[in-house]
């Protein structure tokens, strides 16, 4: 394939690379992921997002053939990095990956080749190993998290945090703006797609050390995967997150009014002595469950609305 002359701005493929102060080794993985995009039939871009790096690391890439440079003159996490280099792709599908020499970015074309078939909206490497930093903190972390998707989304979930992955532009963009600043943003987009009924393929994939210095935090970016899966499915299908609470308050509830109704008229023969907890109990669940069909009415009006402003 013959190497474009910039600017092109009708390409098959961008490949988003955010980096930060990885100067000693992002030249190779640019080098690597060139070679791979040339022997494919898709013409491309790698679009190299510099996150505020203090090391040189967009200096080392600059003016590179394929290559197109974002520069951040602070950090802004690379979840702001992933959704800006996807909003200005100039590619039809677009690539997350990463910079750091982790993933076998030289089969990025087998992603884009599964996304040619039309048979998937989004096409994810699934890591066949875990060979992060914090290894023990994070398998255990990831592996809780990744269950509490699967029960949300009702889906089954190989990898939910990988980082490399594949999609069509026009799919994802509806779904940019709720895209986190942090390393959530690849559950956000995941879960995007699943709970709109969009297909999510797993491609297995073997996954290397690290090169350079993790920016990973063990306890504060696990809560934070937490936080957006729980965010992102109530955002989406609220009930899922609701119903279950409201049905084990209002079981508990129940419960416990059969209690205080026997043992009080046992006791004392009232059969209306019911404790302040019984009632809290059965009010908190009837809320909860009111709340989770009112979430859900907003949510299927919104999508009914934004269905009929696209027809």
């Amino acid at each position: 394939m013959n190497e474009q002359t910039p600017p092109v701005t009708d390409l098959d493929v961008t490949v988003v690379l955010p980096a930060l102060n990885e100067v000693g080794h992002i030249g190779q993985e640019v080098d690597r992921i060139t070679a791979a995009m040339k022997e494919s039939p898709y013409s491309f871009e790698i679009l190299v997002i510099d996150d505020g790096s203090t090391d040189g690391t967009g200096d080392a890439v600059e003016g590179r053939p394929f290559v197109r440079l974002m520069r951040f003159p602070v950090n802004r996490g690379s979840g702001t990095a992933r959704r800006i280099g996807s909003q200005e792709a100039y590619g039809k599908y677009v690539v997350w990956t990463d910079a750091d020499m982790t993933y076998p970015n030289e089969r990025i074309p087998e992603l884009i080749d599964i996304l040619e078939t039309g048979r998937a909206q989004q096409v994810v490497g699934a890591r066949r190993t875990e060979e992060g930093t914090h290894k023990l903190l994070r398998v255990p972390a990831k592996f809780m998290i990744r269950r509490l998707a699967e029960y949300l989304t009702a889906t089954e979930i190989p990898d939910l945090n990988s980082g490399l992955r594949a999609f069509k532009r026009a799919d994802a963009l509806p779904y940019l703006g709720l895209l986190p600043t942090g390393f959530s943003c690849v559950t956000t987009i995941t879960l995007s797609f699943l709970s709109n009924g969009l297909v999510v393929e797993y491609m297995p994939i073997d996954y290397a050390q690290r090169a350079g210095r993790s920016h990973f935090h063990p306890i504060k970016d696990a809560y934070r995967y937490i936080l957006q899966v729980v965010r992102m499915v109530t955002f989406f299908e609220p009930l899922r997150v609701f119903v279950p609470m409201a049905l084990m308050l209002l079981f508990l509830g129940g419960a416990k009014f059969l209690y205080d109704v026997i043992g009080g008229a046992i006791t004392n023969g009232d059969p209306f002595a019911l404790s302040i907890n019984t009632v809290l109990l059965l009010i908190t669940g009837l809320i909860l469950f009111s709340m989770g069909l009112l979430a859900d009415l907003i949510v299927r009006t919104s999508k009914h609305s934004a269905g009929s402003n696209r027809q």
